[in-house]
């Protein structure tokens, strides 16, 4: 399992209904692929650093959570299809950022 997170930039006219239900897709693709969602932040509208899609602000949501790389993957597709989505990235946390030891350090301390 490793830890991710995903910015998910969603339209500003989007209903709330609308990124909800991404949101609980994203969620359940997770959940599916034997994954643990981690905390969830809405930031709400936030201006763009450059128009996209002839908008110049976007609703901003961060996902943190700890999977194998198969539900990224399927999390990645879901994301780019979705209409709501204006932009998204998915990154893999370093084991330190997410508050995991180092399991090399781990052993040599046990033992």
């Amino acid at each position: 399992m490793r830890p991710y997170e995903v910015m998910v930039i969603f339209d500003p006219d989007a209903e709330e209904t609308a990124v909800t239900a991404v949101l609980d897709r994203s969620v359940e693709i997770v959940k599916g692929d034997g994954g643990t969602p981690g905390t969830l932040e809405r930031w709400g509208k936030r201006p763009l650093a450059y128009e996209i899609r002839k908008k110049r602000e976007g609703y901003y949501v961060l996902l943190e959570y700890t999977a194998e790389p198969k539900a990224s993957a399927d999390l990645d597709r879901m994301l780019k299809l979705a209409d709501e989505v204006i932009r998204h990235k998915i990154v893999r946390l370093p084991d330190k950022v997410a508050g995991r030891r180092n399991p090399a350090a781990a052993a040599a301390e046990a033992g």
